[in-house]
């Protein structure tokens, strides 16, 4: 991942937000504490050109010689997050325009059009100017380009976005004509005659066309990648065996991770669960999981909060042990370092109240406490850095058909959203110990015995092909094509010689209203199907639809016409007996065991082995105290928990 050795421990250092005498302070905490990487610069443009071409690097050389004086390695932002006053008052076209037509104010950050020309322009200049300053210095380890992309400027309405989109657009269909049929614009009257006709979805009169939000959704997230793409080649070119990352979001609906995650030397990835909900756990290792799987190998959890955050309406403090908890967790899905926002907790700005690895308080502080000890784990536990995670299950995952599926109007139902999906199909996977990956439809999907697709609403012909084990379908799939078409004869489409099902009817159930099964209780969603050559598994029982197929098999292939709390029932894969709360999975011969309940929960090891946070042997039944965990590196060389 990078040239440091074991498992990456740190987190975002602000150091202009200090007087330089503490940051010397500063630097021997970190090395106290076992920090063996910083951020640095992530939001420092003003500070690094006050002006026009003119640099000021002296402070940014004495924090990043200091930190290799200490042994710390530098993730070393291009400083492109946020642009300067100066940038902004000189080209105010380069801040955003929303919807409505209104264009935002400097003051906040992500402050920029995506498609601004003059934004992109300075910002690789900058970039350029970064590198060329620090490529040989011995601290830098890794390139942070931007910071999370999407999370306050994920597209822009002025006209300069509209000339980019319909470049876009001309690359995509080549002309007026195909975009038309694309589009379907004989429907209400929508019929270009030039592409120059074209404008984004801004606020209209009534729905918008879909086709045209889902090529928006589409280059949108396009436009934000070519600016990575633009930092990332003067950083390729310089500095070619420096690896790049820019951070991601979990499960982000703006942005197409797969197509993103190809561009990056290495995923990374900003994850903040809620402290009081508790079942945060099981959202956020789906995110791990997908963070894993974007390309198959470990990946960086590059931000989190030690304890609470400073931007939900209540912002609830980790209690002790959870902190420590949640970071184990990153681990046990494959994160090859715990990462934080930030060091030193902020005395100003909008971040003041977010928990930092040195809180308000100093070294007399809980906060601190936690952050020694995590460091001393992290040290325990260094030989799992690189290890890989074998999964027998995958997930399907796909961002064109997610951004069809919640187009904002003209649907059979608004409630279908797909992490929810997902994370139905996940949860009871999760609490059964069932390693999962996340895929593409028209990936290989051979190697995997079950691949489970929660919602696939767009689909094509290519898609899941290539399943082998068993495949199971859920409502709403194969609906349409690529350019949101439905496909000729309806549901589910391509799908339909494999499932062996046509669907007569979408049935959506209003809120609160429920339709039983003999499979258990349906909510929100049902389907009228026809088996054509599949089996009937399950039936709707009482209501419109008593007696109807609910649930179908043809062979290995399953289709699930409506959304159940548990569909898991019919998957053919063993899991394994759990205490509520617990969480088990593993990498390679490691095995972790996370407590995530408020009380002891004992747990039969299935071989023996030696916990890497104790130094303990440990083998047969065994108690997790609350809100701890184990790292059983197992004797057995044959892992026996799936």
């Amino acid at each position: 991942m990078t040239r440091v050795r074991g498992l990456l421990f740190g987190g975002d250092y602000n150091p202009e937000q200090w007087p330089e005498e503490v940051w010397a302070e500063d630097v021997r905490l970190m090395a106290e504490a076992g920090v063996n990487m910083a951020t640095v610069a992530v939001f420092s443009w003003s500070r690094l050109e006050p002006r026009p071409g003119v640099y000021d690097w002296g402070w940014l050389d004495r924090v990043l010689d200091l930190l290799h004086e200490y042994g710390i390695a530098a993730d070393l932002a291009t400083a492109t997050a946020t642009p300067p006053p100066w940038l902004v008052r000189e080209h105010p076209e380069v801040m955003p325009v929303d919807a409505a037509g209104t264009r935002l104010e400097f003051g906040s950050r992500q402050g920029y059009c995506p498609s601004s020309p003059v934004f992109k322009q300075h910002a690789v200049r900058l970039a350029r100017a970064v590198a060329e300053r620090y490529k040989d210095h011995p601290a830098l380890a890794m390139w942070h380009i931007s910071n999370e992309y999407a999370d306050h400027t994920l597209e822009c309405f002025c006209p300069e976005s509209a000339r980019h989109f319909r470049s876009w657009l001309e690359k995509r269909y080549g002309s007026v004509d195909a975009l038309n049929q694309a589009w379907g614009t004989s429907c209400w009257g929508q019929h270009y005659t030039n592409l120059d006709q074209v404008e984004p979805p801004r606020k209209a009169p009534g729905p918008v066309n879909p086709s045209q939000l889902v090529d928006w959704r589409r280059f949108c997230s396009d436009a934000l990648l070519e600016l990575f793409g633009a930092e990332k080649s003067v950083l390729r070119e310089i500095t070619p065996d420096i690896p790049v990352t820019t951070n991601f979001m979990s499960i982000l609906h703006g942005l197409d991770y797969w197509k993103w995650a190809a561009e990056e030397d290495v995923v990374s990835d900003d994850a903040y669960p809620d402290p009081a909900d508790p079942e945060s756990h099981v959202a956020v290792a789906l995110s791990y999981d997908l963070m894993r799987s974007l390309k198959r190998k470990p990946w960086l959890l590059l931000e989190s909060a030690p304890s609470a955050v400073s931007w939900r309406e209540v912002n609830v403090p980790k209690p002790p042990g959870m902190m420590r908890l949640h970071s184990l967790q990153a681990l046990a899905h494959g994160s090859d370092g715990v990462m934080f926002f930030q060091w030193r907790q902020a005395h100003y700005g909008p971040e003041k109240f977010h928990s930092a690895m040195l809180p308000h308080g100093g070294t007399s502080t809980r906060g601190w406490q936690d952050t020694l000890r995590l460091g001393r784990d992290l040290r325990n536990l260094a030989e799992i850095a690189g290890t890989s995670t074998k999964a027998d299950v995958a997930l399907i995952l796909d961002w064109d058909s997610w951004w069809g599926l919640e187009a904002p109007e003209s649907m059979p139902s608004n409630r279908l959203r797909l992490k929810e999906l997902l994370l139905a199909w996940y949860a009871p996977l999760h609490a059964r110990g069932i390693n999962v990956d996340l895929a593409r439809p028209d990936e290989d999907l051979s190697g995997y015995r079950v691949v489970i697709a929660p919602n696939l609403y767009m689909c094509t012909a290519e898609s899941l092909r290539t399943v082998t084990g068993q495949l199971v379908v859920g409502p709403f799939s194969g609906v349409v094509d690529p350019n949101d078409h439905v496909h000729p004869g309806g549901a589910p489409g391509p799908l339909k010689t494999m499932l062996g099902i046509e669907v007569d009817e979408f049935w959506p159930l209003p809120d609160g209203v429920t339709q039983e099964t003999t499979a258990g209780i349906a909510h929100t969603w049902a389907e009228w199907i026809r088996p054509i050559d599949a089996e009937v598994v399950a039936t709707y029982q009482g209501g419109e639809l008593d007696g109807l197929p609910a649930i179908t098999r043809k062979g290995d292939a399953y289709y699930v016409s409506c959304l159940l709390d548990d569909p898991t029932a019919i998957l053919s894969i063993e899991g394994l007996d759990l205490p509520d709360g617990v969480e088990a999975t593993r990498r390679e011969n490691y095995l972790f065991l996370l407590n995530h309940a408020t009380t002891p929960k004992k747990v039969i090891l299935p071989t023996p082995g030696r916990d890497l946070l104790t130094q303990q042997d440990l083998e047969g039944e065994i108690e997790i105290a609350p809100r701890d965990a184990i790292v059983l590196k197992e004797s057995s060389d044959t892992p026996v928990y799936p």
